[in-house]
């Protein structure tokens, strides 16, 4: 499975960014699909995942402002961030997890904040 993620940028604080994430070869390996992000010299931060039903869990810190979407025939996953602050500024990630365990992770698209 490859991923590729796409629509990173530089926008003010207070503004709107989607970003998606194409999965291409094995999809039918692909059971969850997440979005994770990281800060260089930090660790890698979980913000939300979604499963093929579509539930979605998100992490305390973007609930309410960030929303994750997935499309099954399309084979992407959505994360719409509202409302965004300087500290969401990152290289975001998209993520899958297959059956039968084993997990990928996709080169990622930067989000810039200014404040």
């Amino acid at each position: 499975v490859q991923l590729q993620a796409s629509g990173g940028g530089l926008v003010q604080a207070g503004e709107s960014l989607r970003l998606s994430c194409v999965a291409s070869g094995n999809i039918f390996s692909i059971d969850m699909m997440a979005w994770y992000r990281q800060d260089p010299g930090k660790s890698r931060e979980f913000l939300a995942s979604i499963t093929r039903r579509g539930t979605a869990v998100y992490a305390p810190s973007v609930k309410g402002r960030f929303t994750i979407s997935r499309d099954n025939d399309k084979n992407t996953v959505s994360l719409q961030m509202d409302s965004l602050k300087s500290e969401d500024t990152a290289v975001y990630l998209c993520n899958v997890d297959l059956f039968g365990g084993g997990y990928i992770f996709g080169q990622g698209t930067l989000v810039t904040v200014s404040s």
